[in-house]
């Protein structure tokens, strides 16, 4: 007999009401919880619920868990599933090669309990059939009561048989399935007054499942774990020397996904749209900076570009700007979320000596879709932000203070402009302006463990792309050159170190990549107010390669004079931010806005957690 959707809900739905509300059953856990069955569901079921959860993106992230290397070392946590779990290492040689490999043991606990008073107790046999075979569990019940027992209703397949024994009688089989919520219905409804159960107490219910990430520098794998009991691993032969070395001293890494099996998917389906060039990715950005940074985003009245008058714009005037959708979009978002910085990319403005403005920029995308720097006209550049940028720029106008203005070197600024055209983008040093401490820049789940698994990934996918990205930065950080990140986590432990300490090792300004000096799009701007000589006479003791975007805007250079910002400043809106908002439909905000002057070692270990960013004076 088939169910409708509607059936099949109401009948879900009964099935917990009896299972929480029978006098019989004291503290008895919930054979699932709703989030549990929902892959079982039909589509038109489940996806309304699915999108009611609030899942985020931030689901995605694993959370480190430990490292086990030797049995002597048991690593004890609990999971989103499993609340009792514990793991160890053991090294074999089954390959016969010459560093062996190992089996990496965890064990999920499962303990029953029984769950209403009686007398005589006798011991009773569970064989659970399903498709990891027969499974002996041992357990306590109550006299001869005639017993049911409702153990996992398993998501995966659509039967569950279980045969219960009580001193070698069969008594009772239970096939639960998705056509079979009736009958299993008419059987509690039928044996209410003899029924009991037995809790799982140490699973949140009898339906999730853990999802774990195992890593070393040279490998990441992945397993799921429904049933209680001792799962392994096995890792046949380990790389080489490097690879079992580390094992042995440092362990396997493990990261639980702390969203489960669902929430992960539910969170990849969320992180999609933050890339799409769609009314739902903007949607999807703006939701994201609202609940993770508490940006508001109240809207602007029209027009939401503003006329204006070039003749007001001065050499070394900052443009800062937000995208909000699109492939930069959602790469900006997350940027924003782990800086602190309520705006992703930035410019600055030149005049050259026929007082000609122009713009210069760190990340323009020219002809073959390279993010290089480049020097473009106003007109081109303001056009294309127009017309052409379909990542819904928003863009703020910083002029600097008149008496920062009047120390603005325009000869060096060109010279250094003219010395960086054609240069890459500053992939090499990108993450290490946001890392300045071991711990105090990780918005949680993150920490030093999570960026070490996903560039593991990223070094095994695109070997070259990773290799851009921090291969050669943490080699200048051990000052040692041409590792690969295997070899760089492998050395950074037999010197004693971690690799979260080697992220926080500040960055310096004269290092060169193999492709020039590396500047991102903030640090492209500051290295040009260093040489036009805006951060005298401290220059030397500043590393603007430690900058992130929110610290720039956050320097004391900007004007804090609302009476001379240009009339079209802000026109027709009647919020005054002490900027000059050019274009968009949402208002921009930039907290902590132009009130922190240049110190030596400034911004090399600062802490930067969500939501509110404080950092302690002087850091």
């Amino acid at each position: 007999m088939s169910h409708s959707p509607l059936s099949l809900l109401f009948a879900t739905h009964f099935t917990i009401w009896f299972l929480s509300s029978t006098p019989l059953v004291f503290s008895v856990k919930q054979p699932f919880r709703p989030i549990d069955i929902l892959p079982i569901l039909p589509r038109q079921v489940s996806w309304p619920i699915l999108n009611s959860l609030s899942r985020s993106p931030i689901d995605i992230l694993p959370t480190f868990v430990g490292n086990v290397s030797s049995p002597d070392n048991t690593l004890e946590w609990k999971g989103t599933c499993f609340q009792d779990n514990s793991a160890w290492m053991e090294f074999h040689n089954k390959s016969g090669s010459q560093f062996g490999g190992g089996t990496l043991h965890l064990k999920t606990y499962w303990t029953f309990e029984v769950c209403s008073s009686g007398i005589d107790v006798l011991n009773l046999s569970l064989s659970l059939l399903g498709i990891y075979g027969w499974t002996e569990f041992e357990f306590v019940v109550v006299g001869d009561l005639w017993v049911a027992i409702v153990l996992e209703f398993y998501i995966r397949v659509s039967w569950l048989i279980v045969a219960v024994q009580v001193l070698g009688f069969y008594i009772f089989r239970i096939i639960g399935g998705l056509s079979d919520f009736g009958c299993l219905n008419a059987f509690l409804v039928q044996y209410l007054i003899t029924v009991f159960f037995l809790q799982v107490s140490n699973a949140h219910s009898w339906t999730c499942m853990d999802l774990y990430v195992f890593a070393t520098p040279y490998r990441v794998t992945w397993d799921y774990y429904f049933l209680g009991r001792e799962h392994t691993l096995e890792f046949d032969e380990w790389e080489g020397k490097a690879e079992y070395e580390y094992v042995k001293h440092k362990g396997v890494s493990i990261f639980l996904m702390q969203a489960g099996m669902l929430g992960t998917l539910q969170a990849l389906w969320d992180v999609f749209p933050l890339f799409t060039n769609t009314g739902w990715g903007e949607n999807s950005n703006i939701g994201f900076l609202k609940n993770h940074m508490g940006a508001s985003f109240s809207e602007r009245p029209e027009p939401w570009v503003t006329n204006i008058s070039v003749a007001d714009i001065h050499s070394g005037d900052f443009l800062a700007i937000s995208k909000i959708r699109g492939r930069w979009g959602g790469f900006e978002t997350l940027e924003k979320w782990v800086t602190g910085a309520y705006a992703g990319h930035s410019a600055v403005c030149l005049r050259d000596s026929e007082g000609k403005l122009w713009v210069a920029e760190s990340g323009h995308e020219d002809e073959e879709g390279q993010d290089i720097i480049a020097v473009l006209p106003w007109d081109e550049w303001w056009n294309f932000e127009l017309t052409k940028d379909n990542s819904n720029p928003h863009i703020a106008l910083l002029p600097l203070h008149p008496n920062i203005r009047a120390k603005f070197n325009e000869t060096a600024a060109w010279e250094y402009a003219r010395s960086m055209l054609g240069k890459p983008y500053g992939y090499h040093n990108l993450i290490f302006s946001w890392i300045d401490t071991t711990d105090g820049n990780y918005p949680p789940p993150l920490d030093a463990n999570v960026v070490a698994s996903v560039m593991t990934v990223w070094n095994h996918v695109q070997p070259a792309y990773a290799a851009n990205m921090w291969n050669e930065a943490l080699n200048k950080r051990l000052g040692t050159q041409g590792l690969d990140l295997p070899e760089i986590l492998v050395e950074t432990e037999r010197r004693g170190s971690s690799f979260d300490a080697l992220l926080a090792i500040p960055e310096q300004d004269n290092w060169v990549y193999i492709d020039g000096k590396s500047t991102s799009c903030v640090v492209f701007i500051l290295e040009m107010y260093k040489e036009a000589g805006l951060f005298a006479p401290i220059a030397s003791s500043i590393q603007v390669t430690e900058f992130t975007l929110k610290d720039a805007y956050s320097l004391k250079l900007f004007e804090n004079d609302s009476s001379r910002l240009p009339k079209w400043c802000n026109n027709g809106d009647s919020v005054k931010p002490p900027f000059c908002q050019i274009k968009g439909k949402y208002r921009m905000e930039l907290p902590g806005y132009n009130s922190m002057g240049p110190y030596p070692r400034m911004n090399e270990k600062c802490p930067s957690l969500p939501p509110k960013y404080s950092r302690p004076k002087g850091c």
